[in-house]
């Protein structure tokens, strides 16, 4: 066994297909890779290939061969958080020193529709990772990572946001990972694992899956830059988030599992940005002003140097139980882990819309 042995648990993650933390896992896989000596990822079997978004890890993309120089000698193995054997299997064989939980069905509205499906990945799959790590005798040799989630606090009962604040959930994924939550605290209080959940806040980067609103936004932005779409919609415009960047959150995660004692934190800007301010700054990017027109659901999002619309507003992606208002406070991570961010608001807005740019002249239909 190798002094440092990762094993990321991705499940259909892996590469963003439906992958709940999909941007931790690119992050993760390469950042890891240079902290770590060997790195170990599962993903759910595919009709097609998925691990597009990591092919710079490989050795030979064009065969999807492993273990690229520098890369931590990444392996893969197919598997599944619903499937208690192979995760037993899988661990016992690999025999990690740290365990990082990045699979879920992580689409906030999406669990609306598969809410039992989300509950038995994002929740139950915690539970077998971790009795996985029981069963194969690692409980005092494994050092556990749960990818825990802002949406625990839904409803916010304090502003902003610290490990002591109450929990609320507003969806079958916050409820999930609510669960998850409670029996990561469990295995470490009952069997003294060194286990610990990273409250992460939204963390973004050009690597976001497609579907989630800030990718939706600087792909489109992209798109109508370069004339290959007119508008874009989406739902709650006024909805506020406290946005970071992956990397910065990738590196927080690795501290957590440095510190000589477990303990969760969460790791967050303190910046809190509209929906409609990360529209505004996209188009900025790309020379446009955008004007907002009319109420609610016929409101518009009009350019003010051509009078065409680009962005509308469709109420089906609104959530059933909205979540208004995220703001996290990372006073603990600063403290314990001499951890900040690095990546602006701006800049990160900006780092999307220009990649978006580049892959949108290379291939109009990504």
């Amino acid at each position: 066994m190798d002094l440092h042995t990762c094993f990321t648990s991705l499940g259909d993650n892996f590469v963003g297909d439906e992958m709940p933390d999909h941007r931790q896992v690119r992050h993760a896989t390469a950042a890891l890779s240079r902290e770590l000596r060997r790195v170990h990822g599962i993903l759910r079997r595919s009709s097609s290939f998925n691990t597009g978004r990591i092919e710079h890890l490989y050795q030979n993309p064009q065969t999807h061969t492993e273990g690229k120089p520098g890369s931590g000698n990444l392996k893969l193995h197919y598997g599944d958080l619903t499937d208690s054997t192979c995760l037993v299997k899988i661990i016992s064989q690999v025999k990690p020193t740290e365990i990082y939980n990045l699979g879920a069905q992580s689409h906030v509205k999406i669990s609306f529709d598969l809410a039992e499906y989300t509950a038995n990945v994002d929740g139950v799959g915690t539970l077998r990772l971790l009795d996985a790590i029981k069963t194969c005798g690692l409980t005092n040799s494994v050092k556990f990572y749960q990818a825990s989630t802002s949406e625990l606090y839904g409803k916010v009962q304090e502003i902003p946001q610290k490990e002591t604040t109450p929990f609320y959930p507003r969806s079958p994924y916050g409820a999930a990972k609510l669960y998850a939550y409670w029996i990561v605290v469990n295995f470490r209080e009952a069997y003294n694992m060194f286990a610990v959940n990273g409250i992460l806040f939204n963390h973004e980067s050009p690597r976001r899956g497609a579907n989630f609103v800030t990718r939706k936004i600087s792909r489109s932005v992209a798109k109508i830059h370069l004339g290959q779409l007119e508008f874009f919609s989406l739902g709650n415009l006024d909805s506020k988030r406290d946005w970071g960047h992956a990397n910065d959150y990738v590196e927080a995660m690795w501290l957590m599992l440095q510190q000589e004692e477990p303990e969760d934190f969460i790791i967050a800007t303190g910046e809190v940005h509209s929906v409609r301010e990360f529209v505004e700054r996209a188009f900025g990017r790309v020379g446009k002003t955008i004007v907002w027109e009319g109420k609610d659901e016929k409101e518009v999002g009009r350019c003010q140097e051509t009078g065409v619309v680009h962005v509308k507003v469709d109420p089906k992606y609104f959530r059933p139980t909205e979540v208004d208002y995220l703001q996290g406070d990372s006073t603990k991570a600063s403290q314990k882990l001499g951890w900040k961010p690095k990546v602006t608001f701006e800049d990160l807005v900006k780092e999307m819309v220009d990649a978006d740019i580049d892959l949108m002249k290379k291939n109009p239909n990504a």
